[in-house]
């Protein structure tokens, strides 16, 4: 795994939009309603998709180079770069949506105190765990 990709991005202008898609990457495309939100999008878009391949133990291509890219009417290449460490950890501490079951009375005791049953689980479970994060 690396922790550095850079690839290109094609932006191609149309509708009023900015529409981004990686050449060496499937199905990794995205848009913005200007220039700077296309390449934010793109960033965010490459980050997910290299995240999941190397997840599900993919391939990752080496990215081609830029006079092998065809371009069409109003398009361009742009660089993206990724750094996957900070991808990853944000990734791996995201929020997971978990469905539990509790009585109705201990749910309405904990709405009249205002308890955030989110936040009471998950220190239950740090607590129980012995983790002290």
């Amino acid at each position: 795994m690396k922790n550095r990709y850079i690839y290109p991005a094609v932006i191609r202008f149309e509708d009023n939009s900015y529409i981004v898609n990686f050449p060496d990457i499937e199905n990794c495309f995205t848009f913005g309603v200007n220039y700077e939100d296309a390449i934010d999008s793109a960033r965010d878009v490459l980050e997910l998709c290299l995240y999941d391949m190397e997840k599900d133990g993919l391939f990752i291509p080496e990215a081609s180079p830029l006079n092998s890219i065809k371009l069409g009417a109003n398009e361009s290449i742009v660089l993206i770069e990724v750094w996957m460490i900070p991808v990853r950890d944000k990734m791996e501490n995201r929020s997971v949506k978990k469905t539990l079951t509790i009585p109705k009375w201990i749910n309405d005791i904990g709405i009249e105190n205002d308890l955030n049953f989110s936040q009471l689980l998950q220190a239950a479970i740090k607590e129980r765990l012995g983790i002290n994060k």
